[in-house]
Protein backbone atom coordinates (compact mmCIF):
# COMPACT_ATOMS: atom_id res chain seq x y z
CA UNK A 1 0.00 0.00 0.00
CA UNK A 2 3.01 2.53 0.77
CA UNK A 3 4.60 1.56 -2.60
CA UNK A 4 1.10 2.35 -4.12
CA UNK A 5 0.45 5.84 -2.33
CA UNK A 6 3.88 6.58 -3.63
CA UNK A 7 3.44 5.91 -7.07
CA UNK A 8 -0.46 7.26 -7.53
CA UNK A 9 0.66 10.52 -5.39
CA UNK A 10 3.75 11.04 -8.06
CA UNK A 11 1.29 10.39 -11.01
CA UNK A 12 -1.02 12.57 -9.74
CA UNK A 13 1.26 15.89 -8.86
CA UNK A 14 2.83 15.48 -12.13
CA UNK A 15 -1.04 14.95 -13.95
CA UNK A 16 -1.52 18.20 -12.12
CA UNK A 17 1.65 20.26 -13.25
CA UNK A 18 1.41 18.89 -17.42
CA UNK A 19 -2.22 20.43 -16.86
CA UNK A 20 -1.29 23.46 -15.72
CA UNK A 21 1.21 23.90 -18.47
CA UNK A 22 -0.78 22.83 -21.22
CA UNK A 23 -3.31 25.38 -19.85
CA UNK A 24 -0.62 27.82 -19.70
CA UNK A 25 0.63 27.25 -23.37
CA UNK A 26 -3.08 28.42 -24.02
CA UNK A 27 -3.41 31.19 -22.23
CA UNK A 28 -1.39 33.79 -24.06
CA UNK A 29 -0.97 34.40 -27.97
CA UNK A 30 2.58 33.91 -27.75
CA UNK A 31 2.50 30.41 -26.97
CA UNK A 32 0.07 29.87 -29.37
CA UNK A 33 1.41 31.55 -32.47
CA UNK A 34 5.34 30.26 -32.08
CA UNK A 35 6.18 26.97 -33.37
CA UNK A 36 8.16 25.86 -30.77
CA UNK A 37 5.23 25.99 -28.01
CA UNK A 38 2.92 24.74 -30.49
CA UNK A 39 5.58 21.57 -30.53
CA UNK A 40 5.97 21.87 -26.76
CA UNK A 41 2.09 21.42 -26.32
CA UNK A 42 1.87 18.76 -28.79
CA UNK A 43 4.52 17.00 -26.85
CA UNK A 44 2.92 17.80 -23.67
CA UNK A 45 -0.78 16.45 -24.51
CA UNK A 46 0.38 13.34 -25.70
CA UNK A 47 2.45 13.15 -22.75
CA UNK A 48 -0.02 13.24 -20.04
CA UNK A 49 -3.20 11.41 -22.04
CA UNK A 50 -0.43 8.74 -21.63
CA UNK A 51 0.13 9.80 -18.55
CA UNK A 52 -3.51 9.20 -18.11
CA UNK A 53 -3.86 6.16 -19.52
CA UNK A 54 -1.06 4.54 -17.89
CA UNK A 55 -2.72 5.48 -14.85
CA UNK A 56 -6.02 4.07 -15.14
CA UNK A 57 -4.35 0.42 -16.45
CA UNK A 58 -2.25 0.83 -12.63
CA UNK A 59 -5.89 1.38 -11.29
CA UNK A 60 -6.73 -1.64 -12.53
CA UNK A 61 -4.01 -3.48 -12.00
CA UNK A 62 -4.08 -2.26 -7.81
CA UNK A 63 -7.38 -2.73 -7.16
CA UNK A 64 -7.49 -5.91 -9.34
CA UNK A 65 -10.88 -5.22 -11.63
CA UNK A 66 -11.02 -6.97 -14.77
CA UNK A 67 -12.63 -5.72 -17.60
CA UNK A 68 -13.33 -7.39 -21.18
CA UNK A 69 -10.87 -7.95 -23.50
CA UNK A 70 -11.79 -5.71 -26.00
CA UNK A 71 -12.23 -3.20 -23.16
CA UNK A 72 -8.74 -3.54 -22.12
CA UNK A 73 -7.93 -3.67 -26.04
CA UNK A 74 -9.01 -0.59 -26.81
CA UNK A 75 -7.37 0.86 -23.34
CA UNK A 76 -4.20 -0.61 -24.13
CA UNK A 77 -4.46 0.87 -28.04
CA UNK A 78 -5.14 4.04 -26.65
CA UNK A 79 -2.21 4.43 -24.65
CA UNK A 80 0.51 2.36 -27.31
CA UNK A 81 -0.88 4.93 -29.59
CA UNK A 82 -0.22 8.01 -26.98
CA UNK A 83 3.10 6.69 -26.58
CA UNK A 84 4.33 6.39 -30.32
CA UNK A 85 3.51 10.42 -30.66
CA UNK A 86 6.23 11.54 -28.02
CA UNK A 87 9.34 10.82 -29.89
CA UNK A 88 8.79 11.91 -33.29
CA UNK A 89 7.35 15.16 -31.63
CA UNK A 90 10.82 15.26 -30.31
CA UNK A 91 12.60 14.61 -33.35
CA UNK A 92 10.63 17.64 -35.27
CA UNK A 93 11.21 19.73 -31.94
CA UNK A 94 15.06 19.05 -32.28
CA UNK A 95 15.00 20.12 -35.94
CA UNK A 96 13.28 23.67 -35.06
CA UNK A 97 15.73 24.47 -32.32
CA UNK A 98 18.60 23.87 -35.09
CA UNK A 99 17.01 25.66 -37.46
CA UNK A 100 16.76 28.69 -35.27
CA UNK A 101 20.34 28.61 -34.12
CA UNK A 102 22.14 27.88 -37.60
CA UNK A 103 19.63 29.34 -39.77
CA UNK A 104 17.55 32.13 -37.59
CA UNK A 105 16.83 34.36 -40.74
CA UNK A 106 15.00 31.83 -42.60
CA UNK A 107 13.66 30.16 -39.29
CA UNK A 108 10.79 31.93 -39.59
CA UNK A 109 9.85 31.04 -42.98
CA UNK A 110 10.75 27.48 -42.38
CA UNK A 111 8.81 26.98 -38.88
CA UNK A 112 5.54 28.81 -39.90
CA UNK A 113 1.88 27.60 -38.56
CA UNK A 114 1.23 26.02 -41.25
CA UNK A 115 4.42 23.66 -41.57
CA UNK A 116 4.30 23.47 -37.91
CA UNK A 117 0.91 21.76 -38.45
CA UNK A 118 1.30 20.10 -41.12
CA UNK A 119 4.81 18.75 -39.42
CA UNK A 120 1.96 17.58 -35.94
CA UNK A 121 -0.32 15.72 -38.81
CA UNK A 122 2.76 13.68 -39.92
CA UNK A 123 3.65 12.91 -36.68
CA UNK A 124 -0.11 11.65 -35.50
CA UNK A 125 -1.01 10.42 -38.85
CA UNK A 126 2.26 7.98 -38.65
CA UNK A 127 1.79 6.90 -34.90
CA UNK A 128 -2.38 6.43 -36.12
CA UNK A 129 -0.76 3.74 -39.13
CA UNK A 130 1.08 2.32 -36.31
CA UNK A 131 -2.26 1.25 -34.36
CA UNK A 132 -3.81 0.28 -37.15
CA UNK A 133 -0.93 -1.95 -38.12
CA UNK A 134 -1.26 -3.53 -34.76
CA UNK A 135 -4.94 -3.70 -34.92
CA UNK A 136 -4.48 -5.63 -38.22
CA UNK A 137 -2.39 -7.83 -36.44
CA UNK A 138 -4.84 -8.98 -33.51
CA UNK A 139 -7.43 -9.71 -35.81
CA UNK A 140 -5.02 -12.06 -37.45
CA UNK A 141 -4.55 -14.00 -34.50
CA UNK A 142 -8.11 -13.69 -33.49
CA UNK A 143 -8.49 -16.13 -36.66
CA UNK A 144 -6.01 -18.46 -35.79
CA UNK A 145 -6.94 -18.83 -31.87
CA UNK A 146 -9.59 -19.11 -29.67
CA UNK A 147 -10.17 -15.75 -27.59
CA UNK A 148 -11.37 -16.19 -23.98
CA UNK A 149 -13.64 -12.45 -24.24
CA UNK A 150 -12.95 -12.19 -20.19
CA UNK A 151 -9.23 -11.77 -19.29
CA UNK A 152 -8.17 -14.05 -16.91
CA UNK A 153 -5.47 -11.82 -15.33
CA UNK A 154 -5.54 -7.98 -15.11
CA UNK A 155 -5.63 -5.35 -17.87
CA UNK A 156 -2.14 -4.88 -19.44
CA UNK A 157 -0.30 -4.71 -22.85
CA UNK A 158 1.05 -8.12 -22.57
CA UNK A 159 -2.56 -9.35 -21.69
CA UNK A 160 -3.30 -8.20 -25.14
CA UNK A 161 -0.34 -8.73 -27.11
CA UNK A 162 0.88 -11.89 -26.01
CA UNK A 163 1.50 -13.86 -29.53
CA UNK A 164 5.35 -14.01 -30.13
CA UNK A 165 4.83 -11.74 -33.91
CA UNK A 166 3.66 -8.62 -31.53
CA UNK A 167 7.60 -9.08 -29.89
CA UNK A 168 9.18 -9.40 -33.07
CA UNK A 169 7.17 -6.12 -34.47
CA UNK A 170 7.57 -4.30 -31.48
CA UNK A 171 11.13 -5.26 -31.12
CA UNK A 172 11.68 -3.79 -35.22
CA UNK A 173 9.14 -1.01 -34.60
CA UNK A 174 11.26 0.31 -31.66
CA UNK A 175 14.69 0.13 -33.17
CA UNK A 176 13.55 1.80 -35.94
CA UNK A 177 11.87 4.95 -34.73
CA UNK A 178 14.06 5.19 -31.68
CA UNK A 179 17.62 4.60 -34.36
CA UNK A 180 15.81 7.73 -36.63
CA UNK A 181 14.54 10.10 -33.99
CA UNK A 182 18.31 9.58 -32.10
CA UNK A 183 19.56 10.37 -35.72
CA UNK A 184 17.69 13.54 -35.81
CA UNK A 185 18.82 14.66 -31.95
CA UNK A 186 22.22 13.65 -32.43
CA UNK A 187 22.74 15.44 -35.87
CA UNK A 188 21.29 18.77 -34.87
CA UNK A 189 23.02 18.54 -32.08
CA UNK A 190 26.17 18.51 -33.73
CA UNK A 191 25.19 21.11 -35.82
CA UNK A 192 24.38 23.29 -32.91
CA UNK A 193 27.38 23.09 -31.97
CA UNK A 194 29.67 23.65 -34.70
CA UNK A 195 27.71 26.67 -35.20
CA UNK A 196 28.44 28.01 -31.61
CA UNK A 197 32.40 27.91 -31.81
CA UNK A 198 31.49 30.66 -34.64
CA UNK A 199 32.15 34.34 -33.35
CA UNK A 200 29.16 35.57 -35.16
CA UNK A 201 26.38 33.27 -33.11
CA UNK A 202 24.46 34.22 -30.23
CA UNK A 203 26.26 32.31 -27.86
CA UNK A 204 23.81 32.27 -24.90
CA UNK A 205 21.06 30.76 -27.45
CA UNK A 206 23.29 28.56 -28.85
CA UNK A 207 24.26 27.22 -25.27
CA UNK A 208 20.69 27.06 -24.30
CA UNK A 209 19.91 24.70 -27.35
CA UNK A 210 22.65 22.29 -26.76
CA UNK A 211 21.32 22.31 -23.01
CA UNK A 212 17.47 21.71 -24.85
CA UNK A 213 19.18 18.86 -27.32
CA UNK A 214 21.22 17.10 -24.40
CA UNK A 215 18.08 17.11 -22.72
CA UNK A 216 15.57 15.67 -25.54
CA UNK A 217 18.42 12.56 -25.86
CA UNK A 218 18.02 11.96 -22.16
CA UNK A 219 14.22 12.13 -22.55
CA UNK A 220 14.39 10.16 -25.58
CA UNK A 221 16.63 7.36 -23.83
CA UNK A 222 14.38 7.22 -20.86
CA UNK A 223 11.10 6.44 -23.30
CA UNK A 224 13.54 3.88 -24.95
CA UNK A 225 13.88 2.22 -21.58
CA UNK A 226 10.08 2.71 -20.56
CA UNK A 227 9.14 0.28 -24.16
CA UNK A 228 11.28 -2.24 -21.92
CA UNK A 229 9.25 -2.15 -19.35
CA UNK A 230 7.20 -5.50 -19.75
CA UNK A 231 10.41 -7.40 -20.44
CA UNK A 232 12.09 -6.15 -17.42
CA UNK A 233 8.97 -6.86 -15.52
CA UNK A 234 8.25 -10.92 -17.14
CA UNK A 235 12.42 -11.18 -16.50
CA UNK A 236 12.07 -10.23 -12.85
CA UNK A 237 9.33 -12.05 -11.95
CA UNK A 238 10.69 -15.89 -12.60
CA UNK A 239 13.32 -15.33 -10.08
CA UNK A 240 11.38 -13.03 -7.11
CA UNK A 241 7.92 -13.94 -5.19
CA UNK A 242 4.99 -11.73 -6.03
CA UNK A 243 5.28 -8.92 -3.37
CA UNK A 244 8.77 -8.34 -4.22
CA UNK A 245 7.76 -8.30 -7.91
CA UNK A 246 4.66 -5.75 -6.91
CA UNK A 247 7.30 -3.59 -5.22
CA UNK A 248 9.62 -3.22 -8.29
CA UNK A 249 6.84 -2.81 -10.87
CA UNK A 250 5.64 -0.23 -8.60
CA UNK A 251 9.47 1.86 -9.11
CA UNK A 252 9.84 0.76 -12.58
CA UNK A 253 6.17 2.40 -13.34
CA UNK A 254 7.69 5.61 -11.53
CA UNK A 255 10.87 5.87 -13.10
CA UNK A 256 10.17 4.10 -16.43
CA UNK A 257 6.32 5.13 -17.27
CA UNK A 258 5.70 8.35 -15.12
CA UNK A 259 9.04 10.18 -15.30
CA UNK A 260 9.80 10.36 -19.12
CA UNK A 261 6.74 11.79 -19.56
CA UNK A 262 6.72 14.75 -17.45
CA UNK A 263 10.44 15.44 -17.91
CA UNK A 264 8.92 18.22 -20.88
CA UNK A 265 7.27 20.49 -17.79
CA UNK A 266 11.35 20.04 -15.98
CA UNK A 267 12.63 21.10 -19.58
CA UNK A 268 10.56 24.15 -20.50
CA UNK A 269 8.36 24.61 -17.82
CA UNK A 270 11.05 25.85 -15.85
CA UNK A 271 13.64 26.99 -18.08
CA UNK A 272 11.95 28.84 -20.36
CA UNK A 273 12.15 32.91 -19.51
CA UNK A 274 9.01 33.12 -21.35
CA UNK A 275 6.90 30.52 -19.77
CA UNK A 276 8.53 30.07 -16.21
CA UNK A 277 6.33 33.57 -14.54
CA UNK A 278 3.12 32.58 -15.91
CA UNK A 279 3.63 29.07 -15.11
CA UNK A 280 4.65 29.63 -11.65
CA UNK A 281 1.95 32.08 -11.08
CA UNK A 282 -0.49 29.19 -12.35
CA UNK A 283 0.62 26.39 -10.36
CA UNK A 284 0.33 28.84 -7.24
CA UNK A 285 -3.64 29.70 -7.86
CA UNK A 286 -2.31 33.10 -8.86
CA UNK A 287 -1.69 35.62 -6.17
CA UNK A 288 0.85 34.23 -4.21
CA UNK A 289 3.82 34.19 -6.85
CA UNK A 290 2.36 37.17 -7.94
CA UNK A 291 3.18 38.66 -4.55
CA UNK A 292 6.61 36.26 -4.42
CA UNK A 293 7.58 37.78 -8.00
CA UNK A 294 6.45 41.57 -7.19
CA UNK A 295 8.97 40.83 -4.07
CA UNK A 296 11.90 39.85 -5.78
CA UNK A 297 11.85 41.95 -8.56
Amino acid sequence: MLFAMLSMGSSFCFLYINSVLLFTLRSKQVFCETSRYILLYNLLFADTTHLLSNLLLYLLASLRIRITYYACGALVLFSVFTATISPLTLAVMSLERYVAVCYPLRHATIFTMRSTGMAIALVWAFSFIHILIRLFMLLYVFTKIYLNLHLNDFCSKEAIFFAPIFDDFEEAYANTVFIFVGVAIIASYTGVALVARSASTDKASAKKALHTLLLHLIQLSLILISTLFSIIIVDIARTVERLSLMRVYNVCFVCLSILPRCLSALIYGLRDQTIRPVLMQNLCCGWRCSVFLNKSQ
